[in-house]
């Protein structure tokens, strides 16, 4: 971060921002205002090149073709990963997650490069559709609450031994593995199979990114009298599934 003005970038909303997930930029960008921090918000259409100096990138899922789509312009702009080399943080969920990893499988049924920020492999699972919500437990080394989030996908994700997951799996189907992972990161990027915007419902985790990116261990308190009802009325209806 630099001129005291939090540079996010939003990647791609036009091919990948299904399921609300463009609710996380305005959950950011609101958490950081609410600290009376400035935020200058980029909202990069695929066919814009992507920014190098932004301080937090938020990717959002999306469907088949347009993951192919937008994992084959991202490569070709390079932006993403020279923004990562500069030590950006990265926050993705569903189609974005596994175009960071290595490979997924696309909408031709080919094995498509990824951006290789995470070390993860996706597939195609061969059972039902993951579809629910999800409860977890987040990496202990993060500090945070419970994670709470909406999945809806037939991927399936394997982490290499660089990523670590980045919650356990209490409901729900996480990776798709069957190990009850869910998401992975590393120091500075992340990713999750979590709709629902997942940081509507996990506050902390915005404020997680808005900590590394300002590299402070603490923020001003801020009222989450919101989103402590949200969060409850979600995690009541997850544990009251039928096994």
């Amino acid at each position: 971060m630099s001129d005291n003005s939090l540079r996010l970038v939003w990647v791609y909303p036009d091919l990948l921002s299904t399921y609300g997930d463009q609710g996380n930029a305005l959950v950011v960008e609101r958490r950081a205002r609410q600290r009376r921090l400035q935020v200058e918000r980029y909202d990069v259409r695929s066919d814009q090149p992507v920014p190098t100096s932004g301080d937090i990138y938020l990717i959002g899922g999306g469907e088949d073709r347009p993951q192919r789509l937008a994992a084959e312009r991202l490569r070709r702009d390079g932006g993403l990963q020279r923004a990562v080399a500069n030590g950006a943080i990265v926050f993705s969920v569903c189609a974005g997650y596994q175009i960071l990893g290595h490979e997924f499988i696309n909408d031709l049924g080919e094995r498509e490069p990824g951006l290789g920020l995470l070390d993860v492999v996706s597939t195609r699972g061969e059972g039902e559709r993951c579809v629910g919500d999800v409860l977890g437990d987040i990496d202990p080394q993060l500090g945070l609450p419970p994670l709470t989030g909406f999945e809806n996908h037939q991927g399936v994700t394997h982490l290499g031994p660089s990523a670590r997951p980045f919650a356990r799996t209490r409901i729900g189907k996480g990776n798709g593995t069957g190990d009850g992972t869910e998401g992975a990161f590393n120091d500075t990027v992340f990713g999750t199979y979590m709709h629902g915007p997942v940081l509507a419902r996990n506050p902390l985790i915005a404020d997680l990114l808005l900590k590394l990116a300002l590299d402070v261990n603490a923020l001003p308190p801020v009222d989450d009298q919101w989103y402590e009802a949200l969060r409850n009325e979600r995690i009541a209806s997850a544990t009251a599934q039928p096994a």
